[in-house]
């Protein structure tokens, strides 16, 4: 993959290059397996140990959003893996190069509904904070789970079938193990068609732009109302419900810096994952870019989140988030102190502050 006539002739290459080593595709795939299958066991110990209590609404989108990485690392890395043994690329694999259309559809098809999951996640707690009442009718209750979730990958597979059906186009990129969406207009299709393939990958990058301004907007209506009950010294809060009794359990507000923490560094390398790809979609066409190298980087950087998601969840155990949370609650604390005056009812509200630190 040394130029453009190298990387171009990729489409239709049939034997993979002597050069071509499986390394990096096996430790990819086995980092992703271990990685969601330890969240998986970490999510199943945390459930047993609240002693037939529910999980938050959170907890189980979180295991959702495991779920769709593994099962994506699982459809998706075998079939590189096997292209590798048997020395040939995804288009000669199969006949009609099916198993490259598969393998398009599968990893374009799970990048977009790890997405959407998240965007469900950042909306699940923009909506238990902002809209407390809307939020234990419809979502606290998983009345609208059942739904939602389906929707979500229902849509994602209707988009990312659309290539098969005409409107855009899967290729096979270098050395011959990857297959996704063309991100460019190839010289062999200056018309209507060719320009129909350009505009897919542009709506794909776009749509994936949207979910993350999206997500980004959720998390700052969070940010607002923890600073908003943090400056209240309020350490809990209540969910509306004309149904529930007085003695209702409270959420605590450590609990909800800590979905909001989890939330942030999952959104920052989604963002960091396919921000490279959304700039080449972009890129291809409107600057007629043509580095197909960057392109193949593009689609490894989105193929990397679904390995650090679980990671992220691994690392980031309840010991680490209390740290982390610490620190900038105390760091708020802190700010609050010199800007308050020094008088009774101030050093009391400036306890209860100090007070959540330590939680």
């Amino acid at each position: 993959m040394s130029g453009a006539g190298s990387a171009q002739s990729c489409d239709k290459q049939l034997p993979l290059s002597a050069e071509e080593s499986p390394a990096i595709s096996a430790v990819m795939f086995s980092a992703g397996l271990l990685g969601n299958l330890t969240a998986l066991a970490l999510l199943a110990r945390r459930r047993l140990g609240r002693r037939g209590r529910p999980l938050p609404l959170f907890h189980v989108l979180v295991t959702v959003l495991v779920l769709t990485d593994l099962l994506g690392t699982c459809l998706v890395s075998p079939v590189v893996l096997a292209s590798y043994g048997r020395n040939r690329t995804l288009v000669a694999l199969a006949e009609g190069g099916r198993l490259c259309l598969y393998f398009a559809f599968a990893m374009s098809f799970f990048g977009l509904a790890t997405m959407l999951v998240l965007f469900a996640m950042a909306l699940e707690r923009c909506l238990a904070l902002g809209q407390p009442y809307l939020y234990e009718r419809f979502l606290r209750r998983r009345s609208a789970l059942p739904l939602a979730l389906p929707a979500l990958y229902a849509l994602a597979a209707a988009f990312c079938a659309l290539p098969l059906l005409g409107f855009g186009r899967y290729v096979q990129y270098c050395p011959g193990t990857w297959c996704f969406i063309q991100m460019r207009l190839g010289r062999a299709a200056q018309g209507d068609s060719g320009a129909w393939e350009a505009t897919y990958s542009l709506l794909y990058a776009t749509l994936l732009l949207l979910l993350i301004l999206a997500v980004l907007l959720c998390n700052l209506s969070v940010i607002c109302n923890l600073v908003g009950m943090h400056r209240r010294g309020q350490t809990s809060r209540r969910l509306a419900s004309l149904e529930q009794p007085a003695g209702r359990r409270r959420l605590s507000m450590s609990e909800e810096v800590d979905h909001l923490i989890l939330l942030a560094i999952m959104t920052i390398t989604f963002i960091v994952c396919s921000l490279p790809f959304t700039i080449r979609a972009y890129m291809n066409k409107f600057m007629q870019n043509e580095d197909y190298k960057k392109d193949l980087l593009a689609l490894r950087f989105l193929a990397i989140n679904p390995i650090i998601d679980p990671w992220v969840f691994v690392i980031l155990r309840p010991s680490v988030l209390r740290v982390i949370r610490s620190v900038l609650c105390c760091q708020m604390s802190l700010k609050t102190q010199e800007n308050m005056q020094t008088t009774p009812a101030a050093e009391s509200k400036s306890n209860k502050q100090i007070d959540l630190c330590g939680q």
